[in-house]
């Protein structure tokens, strides 16, 4: 059992930051830019995709990105022509390129003309866990021709990846505590589900406070650290997220 201490300290941490005020300095602050639940998903898809390295970075580039789809993601993946791809040409992000966008349009357009929402894309039912959920995703979304380097832009468990920013992209998603940062529009899996998002930083803090022992930082820690975070919150552990992410790049606890 987790010490009361701990529980009532990264509970304060997670009401001090699970607040609005800090949307504007997450990637979380690029679906936010979007009402329709189309819009939202595939701008927090690029932005979770995007989101490693400097934040400042991270947000301009996605904001790029969606300026060059008219700031209209959903129309332009399901719509767009030819002409309009031209205008994709020569982003990039880090290792991520135009090659790279192309395809993920591709697979994004190929979706969205069957399917209304990329919750199925994940969890096509409710019987899938994240884990199996992240698996089937990085199947189903390299399911047509593409280039063999940019399947190292989707991660999955197989991998012994920690799947970071697939994780936090499922919490936007999934958590709905009616705060108005996370989304809540997925509702085949249930918060007490999820995977918490775990890098270096997080790790670092996590081993401070006792929540992990492992050395590597990969799935079994996140799984690790979620099954801790359990035992402070079962019904909705990742919310702890909040309070392990900005005690580090914040605080520099």
């Amino acid at each position: 059992m987790m010490p009361v201490h701990l529980k009532e300290f990264l509970d304060n941490k997670v009401k001090q930051y699970n607040r609005p005020e800090f949307i504007k300095d997450d990637p979380i602050s690029i679906p936010h830019l979007f009402i329709q639940k189309q819009d939202i998903e595939i701008a927090g898809f690029f932005a979770s995709v995007f989101a490693w390295g400097n934040r400042t970075t991270i947000i301009n580039k996605g904001k790029e990105l969606l300026q060059r789809m008219n700031n209209s993601p959903y129309a332009f993946i399901k719509d767009h022509t030819a002409k309009d791809l031209r205008r994709l040409s020569g982003f990039t992000h880090r290792t991520f390129n135009q090659e790279d966008l192309y395809y993920f349009v591709e697979s994004l357009h190929h979706h969205y003309s069957i399917y209304d929402s990329l919750e199925t894309a994940f969890f096509p039912s409710r019987d899938y866990g994240v884990e199996q959920g992240l698996i089937h995703f990085k199947n189903y979304f390299f399911s047509f021709d593409h280039l063999k380097r940019t399947e190292k832009h989707i991660s999955s468990p197989l991998q012994k990846s920690t799947c970071k920013r697939l994780n936090m992209f499922l919490r936007w998603m999934v958590r709905n505590d009616k705060n108005g940062v996370d989304f809540g529009l997925w509702k085949n899996i249930s918060p007490s589900q999820l995977i918490c998002p775990i890098d270096v930083h997080v790790a670092r803090v996590a081993k401070k406070l006792g929540l992990i022992k492992r050395k590597q930082v990969d799935w079994l820690a996140a799984t690790e650290l979620t099954k801790a975070l359990c035992q402070l919150d079962k019904d909705d552990p990742v919310k702890y997220d909040f309070a392990l992410f900005n005690l580090r790049m914040i605080e520099k606890f």
